[in-house]
């Protein structure tokens, strides 16, 4: 990768960001994709990125917005935190690439750690797109779940039955929750069931505590500066956390799910691996083997003790990579598309039949 990649990365970042409603967050990837030099530390790592920089690869340039989000947000650079929202940034491009590119130069200490290590959004918004895949399921077997997440960060995501979900027509999770999910809604409803969870537990390579105020602090500053509803939607996930005690393991996802998920079936028990886009950041031979144990498992599932792989991961489709939430349910096994969505759960789009794929 080049220079020319690093800047390409940004440039593509500020329309993904402008496009998804976070104008301001946008701006600022664009004016450092442009103006970004080597006069500074934090300049030269950027430009000399090793890896790949693009939001498919390393996600470099969110790591550096969230970096100066995370710093406006502590108050210590008082002219960067004056231009981030809520507060009202100046029109001039020059102006604002002033306080911006001074901070990359005067805060070297404090926006460093912000590139050593892939974004953690734990994004809260798509887990309307599991519970639809969990009434799915529901409706089926009619059984309690274990879920099992991979890449699950905070844990945020599994915890999703303690939320309150209005999917289409379809209610779901626990009325009166803090956190309410109520996407924009296309094609027909999910089915109506129960959704039960008896056991639940994940795993990361980097798993943050959400009792910890300076996890809380990193997730929040993920978070693009201009969305403040899915800030607060966070806040509130993080508060429900604090309360709603899991287990999220340290440790690699194929190593992981073989020690916990056994291939003997367990009645009365439907078993879920789940993931929200986490699995395109797996190495090819993790992907292997954490597919490898899943069918096994799956191989020997019975009605009374299925087995089910349900992801919201991104896809090709016409140029463009578009999340698609999938289930593959055992007995059986067939790959279904059950809907496509917005990266962070904003909408979905429901298949109204079987779109099943290899």
């Amino acid at each position: 990768m080049s220079e020319i990649d690093v800047r390409a990365a940004f440039a593509k970042q500020a329309a993904i960001c402008t496009a998804s409603g976070a104008p301001f967050t946008g701006r600022v990837c664009g004016l450092i994709g442009e103006r970004l030099d080597r006069s500074s530390a934090i300049g030269r790592r950027v430009l000399d990125w090793p890896g790949n920089p693009s939001h498919e690869g390393d996600a470099l340039p969110l790591r550096l917005a969230g970096g100066l989000h995370g710093l406006a947000r502590s108050g210590t650079d008082a002219a960067v935190s004056a231009v981030y929202p809520p507060n009202v940034a100046p029109e001039d491009d020059d102006a604002l690439w002033e306080i911006v590119g001074g901070a990359l130069v005067s805060n070297d200490t404090q926006l460093n750690p912000w590139l050593d290590g892939p974004p953690q959004t734990n994004e809260v918004g798509r887990s309307g797109g599991l519970m639809a895949g969990l009434l799915v399921l529901a409706e089926r077997f009619g059984l309690p779940f274990a879920l099992y997440e991979l890449g699950a960060s905070a844990g945020l995501n599994t915890r999703l039955d303690r939320y309150a979900y209005r999917l289409g027509e379809t209610e779901a999770g626990e009325a009166g929750s803090a956190v309410r999910r109520a996407p924009e809604w296309r094609g027909v409803s999910p089915p109506a069931a129960e959704v039960r969870v008896v056991r639940r537990a994940g795993v990361d390579r980097n798993p943050l505590d959400p009792t910890d105020a300076k996890t809380r602090e990193t997730l929040s500053a993920y978070v693009w500066t201009d969305q403040r509803e899915r800030l607060a939607r966070l806040e509130a996930a993080l508060e429900i956390a604090a309360v709603t005690p899991v287990r999220i393991d340290t440790g690699d996802a194929a190593d992981w799910l073989e020690a916990e998920l056994a291939v003997e079936p367990e009645p009365g028990v439907c078993r879920v691996v789940m993931h929200t886009i986490a699995f395109q950041y797996f190495p090819p031979e993790v992907q292997a083997r954490v597919r490898a144990r899943i069918e096994a498992a799956g191989a020997r599932a019975t009605e009374d003790a299925p087995m089910a792989w349900l992801t919201f991961e991104a896809e090709e489709s016409d140029f463009v990579r578009t999340p698609m939430l999938r289930l593959r349910a055992w007995p059986g096994g067939e790959d279904v598309a059950l809907a496509k969505g917005h990266p962070h759960g904003a909408w979905y789009e429901w298949f109204s039949g079987p779109r099943a794929s290899g």
